[in-house]
């Protein structure tokens, strides 16, 4: 299995070869330089593997959500990658993504993912451990003010992404007893996106270059204005 896999959603912007469960990566944390930097580390990461992008099983992105302009530059660039090279494209949660990390860096049962979404708001996600040690969404993904966020299920579990930079306490409140501890400084990186995608092409979720779009869940900040 050989995929590649980007990220961009966030201020941090990644790449990542996976290559039968191996994965390399490039990751720099540079806000609003996620177009000039994400073709040269696609690049940097085919020529030392040696591999052409024709030679690729996949394609993997973060689908979101997340920022605006970063999830229309991810979904740009994989479209561009998957038409010129004849390649399936296995679009990723973002905050799948991001709760992957912590399902590996830790053993907690569950994980709180959530990404500051402004307006006050968050996009918010709560996994489990699925049976391969991926992330399995409990619930659904939403946008919702930090202070009312779902809980589903029962158990305990670590939280982490920039939500809970900027809504720690309402966050910590809300879920009371089954927060156990919160990981701070992590943004979405494409090795997660990576495995996640490696698991959903085998799974069959891969679809067609004109299908790989991104997911706002605020939809209506991501339309213009009509002039009255």
């Amino acid at each position: 299995m050989k995929l590649l896999a980007i990220e961009t959603a966030t201020e941090a912007c990644s790449c990542a070869l996976l290559i039968d469960g191996h994965s390399t990566e490039r990751y720099a944390l540079a806000p609003r330089e996620h177009n000039r930097l994400i073709l040269p580390m696609v690049q940097s990461l085919l020529e030392e593997a040696g591999l052409a992008l024709e030679q690729l099983d996949a394609l993997a992105f973060g689908r979101g959500p997340g920022a605006f302009t970063g999830l229309r530059i991810a979904a740009g660039v994989v479209q561009g990658l998957a038409f010129g090279a004849d390649l399936p494209v296995v679009p990723v949660s973002t905050l799948a993504a991001l709760a992957q990390q912590a399902l590996d860096e830790t053993a907690a049962p569950q994980v709180f993912a959530c990404l500051d979404a402004r307006m006050d708001e968050v996009y918010w996600g709560v996994y489990g451990r699925g049976g391969e040690g991926t992330a399995q969404l409990l619930g659904q993904e939403l946008v919702a003010p930090a202070g009312a966020v779902p809980l589903p299920g029962e158990g305990w579990g670590v939280g982490l992404g920039s939500g809970w930079s900027r809504y720690g306490a309402l966050l910590a409140d809300r879920l009371g007893n089954r927060l156990t501890a919160v990981l701070q400084d992590r943004f979405p990186r494409a090795a997660a996106v990576a495995r996640l995608g490696a698991e959903g092409f085998r799974l069959g979720r891969a679809v067609a270059a004109e299908q790989a779009v991104p997911v706002y869940l605020r939809d209506q900040v991501a339309r213009q204005p009509r002039a009255e």
